[in-house]
């Protein structure tokens, strides 16, 4: 439909303003075409268009929700870098919930919403919002389709008033460089990067080796022939904080065989009495090791049946483990307790990328 065909039948005192009559040419049915195209209505001018003192009262308003995104955003760094995540908070109606989540799905939700409201914001109360219809054309544009395309465009731009609205462009550039750092921030917890402590434990010399389930420094004594004990460092208890991260390095099981049945000459060395002494880590994915067939000295993770003779230096026999289960050093104390002599002399667990 061309955008010069007004009717005659529409007065011209019913235009708004003298650009609208390019505002598409509403057609009349009657019995030969009665799906005419009724066209478009005439343009209504908003408050902005014609009140610069309105057009600025929405330009301090996009600039506000803007703002308030950046300040969202600095929150939620602020936020990440600040609360413990251990830390819990009362919130009603939802009772206690982890201060971390909330402050971050809190300040991030606020700044995605006021940009997205900004945006919204800025397009219904300053952009022109004048309807214009165009003929279909062929997929393939000719070139002077491609010259309107980029003038409409250059039209576009200049109607935004991006240019002139220069307090909207630059707090809305600022939200929109600010709110990826959030993004940034969350990289966070891809590290920090491991450094040595993969490589080291609990275990240090002079370090007893306390039963797991009595709590209790094991003797040399307390292990039977053809038993399976777990143990763990002297000074970690179940409420410290870095529990769960030591022990998932530090574990250990403890297993008596008769010396003459040990094959490894290290392991022998590094045993007391036939106490050895191995991580409790399977060297897959680092299941925790628990299953022992005594007669034929063989440890099984159940997670993936990777099998361990530790008769001799705990090395793999079956399954998708890539090595042995390394071995602690032990002796026995002036007063008879199991004692660490050092630590693991590799890396606990599976293999990662600096290992050897």
């Amino acid at each position: 439909m061309s955008s010069q065909d007004i009717p005659e039948e529409i007065p011209a005192e019913n235009l708004p303003a003298e650009q609208d009559t390019a505002h598409g040419a509403p057609g009349l049915a009657d019995e030969k075409d009665p799906f005419a195209d009724p066209g478009l209505p005439p343009h209504e001018h908003r408050i902005q268009d014609i009140d610069e003192r309105a057009a600025k009262r929405s330009e301090r308003t996009v600039a506000l929700l803007f703002t308030v995104s950046m300040l969202a955003t600095v929150g939620f760094i602020a936020s990440y870098v600040g609360i413990p995540h251990h830390k819990a908070i009362y919130v009603f109606p939802i009772g206690r919930i982890n201060a971390l989540n909330f402050a971050l799905g809190l300040t991030l939700g606020v700044a995605l919403f006021a940009i997205g409201a900004g945006a919204v914001h800025w397009a219904r109360t300053l952009m022109s919002d004048e309807e214009i219809a165009d003929e279909r054309h062929a997929i393939e544009a000719p070139p002077e389709v491609k010259a309107k395309v980029m003038a409409d465009f250059k039209q576009g731009a200049k109607e935004s008033a991006l240019g002139r609205r220069k307090l909207v462009r630059n707090t809305m550039f600022g939200a929109l460089a600010l709110f990826p750092l959030s993004g940034v921030m969350l990289l966070r917890d891809l590290g920090p990067l491991p450094g040595t402590k993969l490589r080291h434990t609990l275990w240090s010399k002079g370090k007893l080796l306390v039963n797991m389930n009595t709590n209790e420094p094991l003797r040399a004594s307390d292990v039977a022939v053809g038993s399976l004990t777990f143990a763990k460092p002297e000074g970690l208890e179940e409420h410290d904080e870095e529990f769960q991260t030591e022990i998932a390095k530090a574990a250990l099981m403890i297993v008596r065989i008769q010396p003459d049945d040990i094959k490894d000459q290290r392991e022998l060395e590094w045993s007391h009495q036939g106490i050895v002494a191995y991580s409790k880590i399977c060297t897959h994915v680092g299941c925790p090791i628990s299953l022992y067939e005594q007669q034929t000295h063989h440890v099984l993770c159940p997670c993936h049946q990777s099998t361990f003779d530790l008769s001799d230096g705990a090395r793999v026999i079956f399954g998708p483990a890539g090595h042995a289960l390394p071995q602690l050093r032990i002796g026995v104390n002036d007063e008879g307790y199991l004692e660490a002599l050092g630590d693991f002399d590799e890396p606990v667990g599976p293999a990662f990328w600096e290992r050897g």
